[in-house]
């Protein structure tokens, strides 16, 4: 693939502080490589700043490796910036050309106040986890893999389940800030899997009633979260999740 430097512009929202009104303020960085990574431009506009005695940009991230979840950016009116099924941090800056100009923005939702610039407070998924998003029942020594029967079927969608590294681009996307492609997939895969089988029932209940505490939106089913979900967690663990919910709020025994 062809490499080439580029000039670009940016806007980034700067906020001080959950408190502070924010606003968007311009910037021109120059000699980008097309090999650079998104994050990896932003390191060069930081350091440029700091030279000028500027405060730099705050944004979160961590692995850089597309596993960790921390790269919240809302980029061009889209998370994690236009390549399908991709973090921003393995955005690639061949994604533009010379010129161009491109807006950053943190996630917008009541329920993730920005903390400063484009890093925005997400305990709200860590709370909902800690809801109901485990196995307390003693499953003894760790054994072989194989001695407990699973269905092919379900182990299967357990794993596409658990796939989900919690970033919050769902709720971003969504029009209502809803947090169900998120939550059904934390609920799906242990539903999913006989570990799961004990707590079923007020696992579904404890963590929606956890995530309506938050101030997450209702779900309209517009699946604007499946389409811009970086691990392209599917909208059918959402219809399982109202599921799961129903049976608890019925009182079955919720075996599966």
């Amino acid at each position: 693939m062809e490499h080439y430097m580029m000039n670009l512009t940016l806007k980034v929202w700067r906020q001080k502080n959950s408190a502070d009104k924010g606003q968007f303020e311009t910037y021109q960085v120059k000699n980008i490589s097309s090999e650079m990574s998104f994050l990896e431009m932003f390191d060069v506009l930081n350091e440029d700043l700091i030279r000028e005695g500027k405060d730099p940009i705050a944004f979160d991230h961590d692995c850089r490796e597309g596993i960790c979840g921390m790269c919240s950016m809302y980029i061009n009116g889209r998370p994690h910036g236009p390549w399908h099924a991709n973090t921003t941090c393995q955005l690639h800056m061949r994604a533009y050309k010379d010129g161009d100009t491109i807006v950053v923005e943190p996630w917008r939702a009541n329920a993730f106040p920005v903390i400063k610039d484009l890093v925005v407070d997400r305990t709200s998924f860590d709370r909902i986890i800690q809801a109901g998003g485990y196995i307390s029942v003693n499953t003894g020594n760790a054994v072989d893999a194989n001695a407990i029967p699973v269905q092919k079927d379900n182990a299967d969608k357990a794993f596409a389940a658990a796939a989900c590294i919690g970033c919050g681009a769902c709720v971003a996307a969504c029009k209502n800030s809803s947090a169900m492609l998120f939550l059904s997939a934390k609920v799906a895969h242990l539903a999913l899997l006989p570990q799961g089988g004990p707590e079923r029932k007020t696992r579904a209940l404890s963590m929606v009633a956890q995530m309506d505490k938050e101030g997450f939106g209702s779900c309209t089913f517009t699946e604007a979260c499946e389409a811009v979900c970086p691990k392209e967690i599917s909208i059918t663990n959402i219809s399982r999740l109202n599921a799961e919910y129903a049976l608890a709020g019925l009182g079955s025994d919720n075996k599966q």
